[in-house]
């Protein structure tokens, strides 16, 4: 498996939202300039990503993008997924119920089910709330002496 440029923008696209969306609503020259990606790329992944409910758009001169719901509510993995397709590691694993001719024998089905099972469970434990946090600068001369 490997994340596209469209996935990894999307991301950065909704990161952006996230941090400046208390602005009001975010234009997205705005967001192309801050995030070093073309406006035409971003106007390609909107759609994508306003076919599900993840977004708020509002048109004319103070329009623009915002996210519908808190920052702590979208998973990497959802975002991903949206601009991706499913996020399985081998094909015979992108349809649930299994269709692969070759389950009921295949000796290393346990292998990629485990890894997809890791790869889920990692990307939908990453909130972008998460991202935002750990994105913050620490203080690394933040002592106390006694």
């Amino acid at each position: 498996m490997k994340i596209s440029t469209k996935g990894r923008y999307a991301l950065r696209m909704m990161l952006d939202l996230a941090e400046y969306q208390k602005d009001g609503y975010v234009a997205l020259k705005d967001i192309a300039e801050r995030q070093g990606i073309s406006k035409k790329y971003l106007e390609q992944i909107v759609p994508i990503l306003n076919r599900s409910t993840i977004l708020k758009t509002s048109r004319g001169f103070q329009g623009g993008y915002r996210l519908s719901r808190e920052p702590e509510n979208y998973t990497v993995g959802e975002i991903l997924r949206l601009t991706e397709g499913n996020l399985a590691p081998v094909a015979c694993l992108e349809h649930d119920p299994i269709e692969c001719g070759r389950k009921d024998e295949c000796a290393t089905l346990h292998v990629w089910q485990g890894l997809y099972k890791v790869i889920c469970d990692y990307l939908d434990g990453i909130t972008l709330q998460d991202i935002i946090d750990h994105k913050q600068p620490t203080n690394h001369f933040d002592y106390v002496i006694l």
